[in-house]
């Protein structure tokens, strides 16, 4: 993940510039949720944030200096004033949250202040929520709590009242593109595989995961079929597909994938080419666009997204597929 101050504002512009603007007017709070998708950069702008507060010479009076020793320290996860607290095993335990209060009732090693961070704090049990919620209607002066979570909606209304929460938006396709990009992953598939997830490093899984790499030529295989031997969609199926997209979440990605195709069709028709996603597929593509209505395109779009709502409520996969792909045939095939 991005390190930089500047990098982690490009990353989450509106949450570093609440933050920049708490600091400079002096308002920081005692205790924050920061609360979005995995990969969206919680941790790492919770520590960002730490750095900032403790930095000995921070730049334009906003960025961490990443050279002085509380930076350092920090980076390396030994300041003796900053606190990080993850699951042991499978929750975080009341031991843990007391273990934390004993330490903070001593006072700061090399300053007044002193951090917390509890990650994936919606693992907490039930007693060592309380005994949070009772840390936090009491804080001590200078401590400052911050709390990382996936899943908000399981952490206690009581401990969500003391908080300010933050919410990480999900990374855009076109910043996952660029990142995936970074790590020499080539531009057509970052564009693809940004479109279908919002976490970096899921993208970068898939980006070398031989099985999607396949994924890909064979749903563009079926919609090259439905196109020109739409009589022989059905064979395919059973020939090709079901044989690789075995599990619903396998058959849930193809389902994302042939959508995308779709996507890019309609993309065309309204004459946007640069936001084609399959950019090497395009003068094909151009051609089918042609014969197909805004409308149509749609009603197909549709009837994938049927599909995926079907599968997930437990609809027998075979007989899910054939009806897509009868519904998709219909003003296909020009052969």
């Amino acid at each position: 993940m991005a390190k930089n101050w500047r990098e982690l504002k490009e990353l989450q512009p509106e949450v570093m510039t609440m933050l920049e603007n708490s600091m400079k007017k002096g308002r920081v709070a005692h205790a924050y949720l920061l609360e979005g998708e995995r990969g969206t950069g919680k941790k790492e702008i919770s520590l960002a944030f730490a750095k900032r507060l403790f930095c000995e010479s921070p730049l334009n009076g906003t960025e961490p200096c990443d050279i002085c020793s509380n930076c350092r320290r920090i980076n390396h996860g030994n300041h003796p004033d900053v606190h990080v607290i993850e699951p042991d095993g499978l929750s975080i335990k009341k031991e843990q949250i007391q273990h934390l209060q004993e330490e903070f009732n001593k006072k700061g090693v090399e300053s007044k202040k002193k951090i917390y961070m509890l990650l994936h704090a919606d693992k907490m049990t039930v007693q060592a929520a309380n005994s949070l919620l009772k840390f936090l209607e009491e804080p001590h002066e200078g401590t400052i709590a911050l709390l990382i979570t996936e899943q908000q909606q399981r952490i206690l209304p009581t401990i969500l009242s003391r908080c300010q929460i933050i919410t990480f938006k999900p990374l855009s396709p076109e910043h996952l593109k660029k990142r995936l990009e970074e790590h020499s992953v080539d531009s057509q598939t970052a564009s693809i595989i940004s479109h279908l997830t919002h976490n970096f490093e899921e993208a970068l899984e898939i980006s070398s995961d031989e099985w999607f790499a396949q994924a890909q030529k064979i749903v563009l295989k079926l919609y090259e079929v439905l196109w020109h031997h739409s009589l022989k969609a059905l064979l395919y199926l059973q020939e090709e597909w079901f044989s690789h997209f075995k599990e619903k979440e396998q058959l849930d990605r193809g389902l994302d994938l042939l959508l995308l195709i779709y996507k890019d069709l309609l993309y065309i028709q309204l004459d946007k080419p640069d936001l084609v996603v399959f950019q090497y597929k395009i003068q094909d593509f151009e051609k089918n666009a042609l014969r197909l209505s805004q409308r149509k395109i749609a009603e197909k779009m549709e009837a994938i997204l049927e599909t995926k709502r079907r599968l997930m409520s437990n609809t027998n996969p075979q007989l899910a597929m054939e009806q897509l792909v009868m519904n998709l045939q219909e003003g296909s095939s020009f052969v």
